[in-house]
């Protein structure tokens, strides 16, 4: 289990684009409070240059990583459903 962000949210020009703001700051801060916060082992690669971010599980996550990442989602929710930002992000879920 696991997730990945890909891409720049498109909203307006690097360094001003809130979109790309909130996404990162969502899931930056899910990723180091389920490191901080829990004892799950956890892998995580990132690339600034590409907006990519490749975070797994290597179990099953705990009731409290599982809290952390469905607080995330529902940001993340949020921001797609705003009528002004939801064509800017994309949320996808796949069983795999």
């Amino acid at each position: 289990m696991g997730f990945d962000v890909s891409g720049h949210a498109g909203y307006s020009e690097a360094g001003s684009d809130i979109v790309c703001a909130a996404v990162s700051a969502l899931v930056i801060n899910a990723v180091n409070s389920i490191e901080k916060f829990t004892e799950d082992e956890t892998s995580c690669v990132s690339d600034e240059d590409t907006g990519s971010i490749t975070f797994r599980f290597s179990e099953t996550p705990s009731h409290d990583a599982g809290l952390l990442l469905d607080s995330m989602i529902l940001g993340l929710e949020e921001i797609e459903d705003s009528s002004e930002h939801e064509e800017y992000i994309d949320i996808i879920f796949k069983e795999v």
